[in-house]
């Protein structure tokens, strides 16, 4: 959609029709809603003064993308978002010609930037990278790396800070305020450019700090000093909903060719009155009544894993005061709210800063505390070298809570818990585990209570299968045979995929014995070595992904005890799983029971 001649009337008509729009389309799908929708008018700001086709447009973590999406050719494909082969709800350059990177994970966008700023200055291009970054994923190290390196190098990027929740330091009074609209305007520029030829031109030595200090008199009362002095340029906060002032600022600060952070005031649920404000249930919804802001109610009368593991780690806290843990900017998504309501002293959400989350807690464990790091699996992956390093070389007793394990619908290829087992199970001192119910799932907590070297529990998104099955606890190591079959086949689960292997073996004609792997670092080497007496086929059902899985785990036990028996591993195949329903995803794949079943009996 090409708006370079549109005035500003008909571009505030246009911000309406995409609320309109994002409103329409999410209430019905679901999606990230209150930071796309405070985002219209800095987006519609972007495609006027840059050029989307030229200039490479990165959105951090991409949850306010779908203005852009809307911007850019998408407008009528935009009722598939987040469908199983439909539009993605992150920037996806599969996807479109003008989605510049693939982004589901915060804070990699001023990185981005500088790498593309870097590769423009040695190609000797014109383009300009622009990003849109929100005050949350300021939190994160991995920016201010970034901003370092950009501040030395002064190549020109254009970052606009879409300040929602007031993250970044407040104006300080009127005055401020004030000084803050002369940073935005060209009288203060032009006078900054003044002090830095003079500076460097025609002061002599001994004198030059007089100049300097006039120009840092002004930068320390305003609230862009930490950027200033990692050699950014800062403007604002300017009104992020005034499309005149949004304009006019970029244009600004497209033309100093140099690092710009434009700082916008945005008020999150923007143009939808029931999600306007600082709300968290706005953040990410599921289908709603746009007239009413009711969500629809879900199906399943079964507590989630997420509220199993909450509740009853809270029991156990209640009960050892040694118990403290650690979340990364989702204490709600991960149930941990509840205990950092309840024992502030001891829990905590650290913003998104995995890394700073994992290695704060190997120090807690050394000094005699029980520690449990709650974060989803994707994004533990950006604490990687902190557990290696930190926690198991250490040996230290940490639990590692890992929730939306296995596949989680339609956040996709980004979100997906697929590769925890794979990139666990190799780290010497770690310890691997997972329930396959709600009520294994808080015997899994209870022990790791007295665990007292590296652990992890992996559950997945939603609510556990009730399973026919009676539940023990767990014992370090040690397996379950739920079901002695009538032939030479052997179903063997770990932690939701036993309920797919119960599943399966509903479906077929023969009964199969079915084993509840427990763990799967350590193997429990005795339940499967009497197995190979009574089987010779061994089928895997796990949800995660194949290479360094639960089958590589035991074909490397069969290796290594020179054992004559055939795996079958239905873990995923070495690729991205797409978006979209669950259900349809798992389709997609082949894991279903009713094919799941279709592929053993060809076997037979």
């Amino acid at each position: 959609m090409n708006i370079k001649n549109k005035n500003i009337d008909e571009l505030e008509q246009l911000a309406q029709k995409i609320r309109d729009r994002i409103i329409e389309v999410v209430s019905t799908n679901g999606g990230h809603f209150s930071s796309t929708l405070g985002a219209v008018e800095l987006t519609i700001g972007m495609h006027k003064v840059f050029d989307v086709a030229f200039d490479p447009f990165i959105f951090d973590v991409s949850h306010q993308s779908y203005p852009h999406k809307l911007l850019t050719d998408r407008w009528e494909q935009f009722n598939t978002l987040r469908e199983f082969n439909g539009l993605s709800g992150f920037t996806k350059p599969k996807e479109s010609k003008y989605d510049y990177f693939v982004a589901g994970h915060s804070s990699t966008s001023i990185s981005l930037a500088v790498g593309a700023a870097k590769s423009i200055a040695l190609k000797n291009e014109q383009r300009v990278p622009v990003v849109m970054i929100g005050d949350g994923s300021m939190t994160a190290g991995m920016i201010y790396e970034a901003l370092d390196e950009l501040g030395d190098l002064k190549l020109p990027v254009v970052i606009i800070l879409n300040d929602n929740e007031m993250s970044i330091s407040k104006p300080i009074g009127a005055v401020s305020k004030h000084l803050s609209k002369l940073l935005a305007g060209d009288l203060y520029q032009n006078f900054r450019s003044k002090v830095d030829h003079i500076v460097q031109n025609y002061m002599p030595n001994g004198t030059s700090y007089i100049a300097k200090k006039i120009e840092e008199s002004m930068k320390l009362i305003t609230p862009g000093i930490l950027f200033e002095e990692m050699g950014v340029d800062y403007i604002g906060p300017i009104d992020g909903h005034n499309l005149q002032e949004i304009i006019d600022t970029l244009t600004l600060a497209k033309n100093l060719h140099k690092p710009v952070i434009v700082h916008a005031k945005t008020v999150k649920g923007k143009g939808y009155p029931i999600a306007e404000g600082h709300f968290e249930q706005w953040h990410g919804v599921g289908p709603f009544d746009p007239k009413t802001g009711k969500f629809n109610k879900k199906t399943s009368s079964n507590p989630n894993a997420t509220t199993i593991y909450s509740q009853e780690l809270y029991k156990l806290a209640q009960n050892d005061n040694k118990i403290v843990g650690v979340t990364a900017a989702m204490p709600s998504g991960t149930g941990l709210d509840l205990l950092i309501e309840k024992f502030p002293d001891r829990f905590w959400d650290v913003a998104i800063a995995e890394q700073h989350a994992v290695t704060s807690m190997a120090a807690m464990a050394k000094e005699g505390f029980k520690p449990f790091v709650t974060i989803y699996s994707t994004f533990l992956q950006r604490g990687f070298d902190q557990i290696i390093h930190d926690v198991c070389l250490m040996n230290l007793g940490v639990t590692f809570a890992i929730d939306r394990a296995g596949i989680v619908g339609a956040d996709g290829e980004t979100h997906h818990g697929t590769f925890d087992i794979s990139y666990l199970r190799f780290i010497p001192n770690m310890t691997l585990m997972a329930p396959r119910d709600e009520q294994t799932l808080k015997f899994a907590l209870q022990f790791a209570v007295n665990f007292n070297t590296p652990l992890a529990i992996r559950y997945p998104r939603g609510s556990f299968d009730i399973l026919d099955f009676d539940s023990t606890k767990f014992i370090f190591g040690k397996g379950e045979i739920l079901q002695q079959g009538d032939n030479h086949t052997a179903f063997i689960g770990y932690g939701a995929g036993v309920s797919r292997a119960i599943k399966t073996d509903k479906l077929d004609t023969q009964t199969n014995t079915i084993v509840d792997l427990r763990f799967v670092k350590p193997l429990d080497e005795e339940l499967l070595i009497n197995l190979a007496q009574t089987t010779k086929i061994w089928y895997v059902f796990s949800d995660s992904q194949a290479q360094g899985g639960v089958g590589s785990a035991i074909l490397e036990f069969l290796n290594k005890h020179n054992l004559d028996i055939k795996v079958i591993t239905f873990e995923y195949d070495d690729i991205y799983i797409q978006h979209g329903d669950t259900k349809l995803l798992e389709q997609d794949i082949g894991i279903l029971p009713e094919q799941l079943i279709l592929k053993i009996q060809k076997e037979r």
